[in-house]
C-alpha cells in the first residue's frame, strides 16, 4: 500500500483495519500501516462511531503572496531595512499586518536576505592581516619589546 503525506487511506483499508481482530501491532503489520494509525482509527471509531476520515484542511493561502513583487522592490530600494521596518512599511503602504515569522518566511521564499553591512572591514582586525601585524609591531616597539618578532 503506497501512502503519501497529506492523503488519507482508502475507506476499504480503513474498514479492514477496524474489523480486524488482534493487537494494534499485529493488525498494523498485516495491513502495512503504522501502529499509531491503527490505534487512532480505533479511538476515532470508539469516540465518534465513524470510520470515515476527518475532512482535510484546505491549503493555507500565503498572506503576502500578492505583494511579492512590491516586497522585492522595497528590499532592492532599501537594502538596509530591518524586518520590523518592513512590517511597518507593509502596514503603512499596503494595509497588511504580518508577523515577523510571516515576513521572514516570505523573504526566504523570495531568496532575499536582510544581512547588514559590517561597520568595519572584517580583515582589519584579524591577526593574519598585514596591517594588523604592522600596527601590533609598532605597539610592541612603543613598550620597549623586541620588534623583531614574526
Amino acid at each position: 500500500m503506497s501512502w503519501r503525506r497529506g492523503q488519507t487511506y482508502s475507506q476499504d483499508l480503513r474498514d479492514r483495519v477496524l474489523t480486524a481482530e488482534g493487537s494494534a501491532r499485529a493488525v498494523a503489520s498485516r495491513f502495512g500501516v503504522s501502529v499509531s494509525y491503527v490505534v487512532k482509527a480505533r479511538q476515532r471509531l470508539a469516540r465518534t462511531g465513524s470510520s470515515t476520515p476527518r475532512p482535510q484542511k484546505p491549503p493555507v493561502m500565503r498572506l503576502l503572496v500578492h505583494l511579492h513583487d512590491a516586497i522585492a522592490a522595497e528590499i532592492a530600494a532599501r537594502s538596509e531595512t530591518t524586518i520590523a521596518e518592513l512590517r511597518e512599511w507593509l502596514l503603512r503602504e499596503h494595509g497588511v499586518s504580518a508577523s515577523m515569522a510571516t515576513v521572514w518566511a516570505t523573504l526566504s521564499r523570495l531568496g532575499l536576505t536582510l544581512k547588514k553591512s559590517r561597520s568595519m572591514q572584517p580583515s582589519s582586525i584579524h591577526p593574519a592581516c598585514p596591517a594588523y601585524r604592522v600596527a601590533f609591531k609598532s605597539v610592541l616597539c612603543l613598550y620597549g619589546r623586541s620588534c623583531e618578532r614574526r
